[in-house]
């Protein structure tokens, strides 16, 4: 009886290593595909304009690549929703990537806005960072702003991102030099109310410092400029000292200036705009 007892404890044995052998080399079929998702006006900070929006893919993985839109409204003014259309355009024609397109805090006759706007983009990268595993993205960033939005993308890709984390930056009318001569001594009242807000400290160190031109190195990532020949707020020449500036450097990047259009622009220019971006982004994000 005893001796029964033991072979059927070993076969009962037998029988449970090879099922569970069996099971290990069995592919797991119970991992459900990531479905879009919106989470809008994600806080980052205790000002109501530290929010942004994400827009995860279906199909998502830890190599998801992610956009982040910058809206302009010369550093005072403007709002995430400004940057819409190409967050639909995104969505629409780049289903594969992830979007969040920000606000940041604007600057007024009594908060200026460097650094406060560059510490806002440094501490939506981290947040991203801490909540890569939650969100389902990559660590991989590229940067799509407009204006003072450009301006920000700019600056921060060519001087605060100390992990290399951007893999490209569009600028789209973007100021890039506040030492430009062409700049500072424009007669433009809406010029020289922007001279006067961001460039409260007019040394040249300081200038400098704010200026995506000066702070441009050879480990800058990959950069496409959009800008018009007839802007009444940003001189060509802020346009084409970078675009020299980054082919001395032997940065890839592409330049186009549109020479009838001003600070900004529709139909088919648009389109071409969206066009070359697009490109260049599933290029070199």
């Amino acid at each position: 009886m005893r001796a029964l007892q033991c072979i059927l404890l070993c076969l009962t044995l037998i029988l449970f290593t090879n099922c569970s052998n069996n099971d290990s080399q069995e592919p797991n079929t119970d991992i459900i595909p990531l479905s879009y998702n919106e989470l809008l006006n994600v806080s980052y900070g205790s000002n109501d304009d530290q929010v942004y929006d994400l827009y995860l893919p279906e199909n998502r993985t830890l190599d998801t690549k992610v956009i982040i839109l910058v809206h302009g409204g010369g550093w005072t003014s403007g709002d995430k929703e400004d940057m819409d259309g190409f967050k639909d355009s995104v969505l629409r024609e780049l289903p594969d990537y992830a979007i969040v397109n920000i606000n940041y805090r604007l600057a007024n006759e009594t908060t200026q806005p460097h650094p406060m706007q560059i510490n806002d983009i440094s501490t939506i990268i981290n947040h991203l960072k801490t909540n890569r595993n939650e969100y389902v993205i990559s660590e991989n960033y590229g940067f799509i702003g407009v204006s003072a939005g450009a301006h920000l993308s700019l600056l921060w890709s060519y001087a605060y991102d100390n992990e290399s984390n951007v893999n490209m930056v569009a600028s789209i009318v973007g100021p890039t030099n506040f030492t430009d001569p062409e700049y500072l001594n424009s007669t433009n009242p809406e010029v020289q109310a922007i001279i006067d807000l961001y460039s409260i400290d007019t040394t040249p160190d300081f200038l400098e410092e704010v200026s995506p031109y000066h702070k441009l190195t050879a480990g800058a990532p990959p950069t496409i400029l959009f800008y018009g020949g007839q802007d009444p707020l940003v001189p060509t020449s802020q346009a084409t000292a970078l675009n020299e500036k980054l082919t001395n450097l032997n940065i890839i990047h592409e330049y186009t200036l549109y020479p009838e259009e001003g600070h900004g622009w529709t139909g088919l220019k648009l389109l071409d705009t969206w066009t070359k971006l697009k490109a260049f982004t599933q290029e070199h994000l």
